[in-house]
């Protein structure tokens, strides 16, 4: 019996030592233009709970829209989340600046703790871009932007610089791995992210040299989300408040605010398998910012099709935009 015993111990040490090695972070840049509508605050949301579970690394959270808020929006949700030191960017091209009727911006800017007053102070989108793909492992990086295409179509068209000799084509093709976009409507249509900055769109999407994998119009407007945040009895959270704040002052919002973002990320972290099905081919974007579609198997383009069923992918989202960050570890040191 005292063998046996032996024997099943030494069993239970090599099983333990033979497990398999955990899978590697997701490294994420999340692309936002967060402010004409709040979905993006749920899939920051969605992100961050992601980082907490040891999921996802957040690269950097950048901005495609100039309006005055969104850097200071962005960084007071880093910060609730515990991650105050995530760098932020904004384009100093061209661009546009829009903010939110429902003034949920200024509410959470008021209240929450944050250091960037204005969005004006933060650093060139394409510098943030092009410093960190540089640091990072080749093929390694997931690009998912819920915002306009300004950003990515400026970093494309940069040239070397101290961060990089490569040129922007060439480093995006060296080290990201996956372009995720909500954009567009599929078939065919017209959606706003393509169409604010549409130049850009349709720049980026002819010129992307990998794979792009888009989330539509048609699949975020069926999964409602937020009414369960603002009914959880959660205190302290920007998060909660801003859907608080926007949820009543929309009719169309009154089973939940579209989940547009947070599928993109959704996807940028688990992928397409389970959640939604894929046709693959090539996006079209016409110069007045509307799309079609050219069904091609050898295509690097795909865009989704829901498969799970709305409320179930609709609880899987907001579980996740309800997390409640982790607390951090005492300092022992």
């Amino acid at each position: 019996m005292k063998y046996l015993i032996i024997a099943v111990a030494i069993a239970a040490i090599l099983v333990s030592g033979c497990s398999a090695p955990e899978e590697p972070k997701v490294k994420i840049i999340f692309d936002t233009d967060l402010g004409p509508d709040y979905d993006d605050v749920g899939a920051l949301a969605f992100l961050h709970s992601m980082a907490d579970s040891g999921k996802v690394e957040i690269l950097a959270t950048i901005s495609s829209n100039k309006h005055e808020l969104v850097a200071p929006s962005i960084e007071v949700i880093n910060t609730y989340f515990g991650r105050s030191d995530i760098e932020i960017g904004a384009p100093k091209s061209e661009g546009a600046s829009m903010g939110g009727f429902q003034h949920w911006a200024d509410s959470i800017v008021a209240k929450y703790p944050h250091k960037i007053n204005s969005t004006s102070e933060v650093p060139d989108a394409v510098a943030i871009y092009r410093k960190i793909l540089s640091n990072q492992p080749d093929n390694s990086v997931t690009i998912v932007t819920v915002g306009f295409l300004t950003n990515l179509g400026n970093l494309l068209k940069s040239g070397p610089d101290d961060s990089s000799p490569l040129n922007g084509g060439d480093l995006v093709s060296k080290k990201v791995k996956l372009l995720v976009s909500m954009a567009g409507k599929f078939p065919e249509g017209k959606e706003f992210n393509i169409y604010v900055d549409s130049a850009s769109s349709k720049y980026v999407y002819e010129n992307w040299p990998g794979e792009i994998i888009f989330t539509g119009f048609e699949i975020g407007w069926e999964i409602r989300t937020g009414l369960r945040l603002i009914k959880s009895p959660v205190t302290g959270s920007p998060v909660k408040d801003v859907f608080r704040i926007s949820i009543p002052l929309s009719e169309e919002d009154k089973y939940g605010r579209m989940s547009w973002d947070e599928t993109a990320v959704l996807i940028g972290v688990y992928g397409t398998e389970g959640f939604f099905n894929t046709a693959r081919g090539k996006i079209i974007v016409y110069p007045d910012g509307s799309n079609a579609w050219e069904d091609d198997p050898e295509g690097k383009h795909q865009y989704v099709i829901q498969k799970m069923p709305v409320p179930d992918i609709a609880r899987f989202i907001e579980d996740r935009m309800m997390h409640i960050p982790v607390a951090p570890l005492p300092n022992t040191g």
